[in-house]
């Protein structure tokens, strides 16, 4: 088949469409890809110009050409009231799809899929749950490096916690789950150690904080939802079905972190997360290492 990949930004809806309706050379299909679809809105000022408009491809959608296979991608949803939106929506001939972007709480659970379909291997949850920890919800970036991970022990039918610290270069001692785990046991010392720590090994300051904030969020966020559930007296299987975790492992990590605090307590961590959040952005005068003292000793209480 052929295949044409365009940007939004860099073609006219006129020239998108002209590739649309043009038949294949010397194939039975083309495919043609139109990423930042909505950026075509650029092109022109009303519909039947020159340069074309973005609803002119409500005529399309019509009578499509039958040997092209047209896929628009954008970050946004076009508009519900605009006339492309209705009928990119409704029409018979168009097949409409969202991708939100993968909650932190099922990153371990798809490394786990990815490994098994794409490597037959086997990985510890410990492991995938460090993976999913070093690279966050990048997938694409995330696959790159099961892939390393899995070429390391090509001869090894299970991935270990300690293969993954050995093959990703930014392992380091301590990291946001080591203080975790320190803050759910209510360490202070242990936590301030490892916060320091964490800062004197890093190349961004900033970088390690807005991680390690959005990384303590994802928690919390899980720990208010079984402590929410479990006060009006739902039973723990029926919280981690309502919670969709299907992994028991680290679902039972949760409920063990859960019972560290306090559905009382919860208000008090996400304005300490927020405050820290908007210290990170500029709002304060705070340096690093005050702010994220700071956030350990609030969660902490």
């Amino acid at each position: 088949f052929n295949f044409d990949l365009l940007y939004g930004q860099d073609v006219t809806p006129a020239q998108a469409l002209s590739i649309a309706r043009s038949y294949p050379m010397m194939a039975e299909k083309r495919v043609l890809i139109i990423r930042n679809f909505l950026n075509l809105n650029k092109g022109g000022e009303e519909t039947g110009s020159a340069r074309g408009h973005i609803n002119d491809f409500i005529n399309y959608i019509e009578e499509p050409n039958p040997t092209t296979l047209l896929v628009c991608l954008d970050e946004k949803k076009p508009p519900g009231n605009s006339n492309v939106g209705k009928a990119f929506k409704k029409h018979k001939n168009v097949g409409f799809y969202e991708f939100e972007r993968m909650p932190d709480y099922m990153i371990p659970d798809w490394v786990i899929d990815w490994v098994r379909s794409h490597h037959t291997k086997n990985i510890e949850p410990a492991a995938a749950q460090l993976l999913a920890q070093f690279v966050g919800n990048n997938l694409q970036l995330l696959s790159t490096e099961i892939d390393k991970v899995c070429t390391f022990v090509d001869t090894s039918d299970t991935v270990s916690e300690a293969d993954v610290k050995k093959i990703i270069g930014s392992y380091r001692e301590f990291g946001a789950i080591e203080l975790k785990d320190a803050i759910m046991a209510r360490n202070m010392e242990q936590a301030l150690y490892i916060s320091e720590q964490m800062l004197q090994h890093t190349k961004s300051d900033t970088g390690e904080l807005i991680r390690t904030v959005g990384f303590f969020n994802s928690v919390f966020v899980n720990v208010w939802q079984i402590l929410r559930l479990s006060e009006k007296g739902i039973s723990k299987n029926q919280v981690q079905s309502e919670l969709g975790i299907k992994n028991n492992w680290y679902f039972n990590k949760l409920w063990d972190d859960a019972s560290s605090f306090r559905y009382a307590e919860m208000p008090r961590i996400f304005e300490a997360l927020l405050d820290a959040d908007r210290s990170i952005k500029g709002f304060s005068t705070l340096d690093s290492t005050s702010i994220l003292f700071f956030l350990v000793k609030r969660i902490i209480g």
